[in-house]
């Protein structure tokens, strides 16, 4: 609550990442316009489900670690559920940093393709080193960015070095 509070005294939208049904739960309490799905979760049907059932909101789901056939599993399962207007698919390679050459942008044109006029939107989630990548993500079709932040990228664990720091992400947001 405090954190959405704070969110909204700099007129910024506050969303977080639901991982199971209790924090689903606890999220939708907040009444935040956003809720997403990250890559880790995307299968979790009986979670998708429950969120559909108690969330009007906009549904971000990242796609990391799935394979094409799931994807459109998930579409038809937002389909049925009646909630693709309020879907936002991300492009995401789960990789951690994402380097360049491994990254297969034309993914996003693909989902462009195949759901851009099914769906509210198409993102990219970035682990990338650098801003680069996501204007060429924005070139090929994506409406929305999450991109990890820190406040120095050289702290331990696996998520700092491919996060940005403060600098980072006001030049990215300058960019786009």
């Amino acid at each position: 609550k405090e954190l959405k509070k704070y969110c909204e005294s700099f007129n910024k939208i506050y969303s977080s990442s639901v991982w199971d049904i209790t924090s689903a739960n606890e999220i939708v309490s907040l009444n935040p316009s956003i809720i997403k799905i990250p890559s880790a979760m995307n299968l979790n049907f009986p979670l998708l489900s429950h969120i559909c059932k108690i969330y009007n909101g906009e549904i971000h789901l990242s796609l990391g670690m799935t394979f094409n056939k799931e994807i459109a599993k998930k579409i038809d399962f937002f389909e049925n559920k009646n909630k693709l207007n309020n879907l936002v698919i991300y492009y995401c390679r789960s990789s951690y940093p994402a380097y360049e050459d491994k990254l297969n942008l034309n993914q996003i044109s693909k989902l462009k393709s195949l759901f851009g006029n099914k769906i509210k939107s198409i993102g990219f989630s970035g682990h990338h080193p650098g801003i680069s990548i996501d204007i060429a993500a924005y070139t090929l079709g994506a409406e929305y960015f999450e991109r990890h932040f820190t406040l120095n990228r050289t702290f331990k664990g696996t998520d700092h070095a491919a996060s940005l720091e403060p600098d980072g992400l006001r030049r990215l947001v300058r960019n786009l």
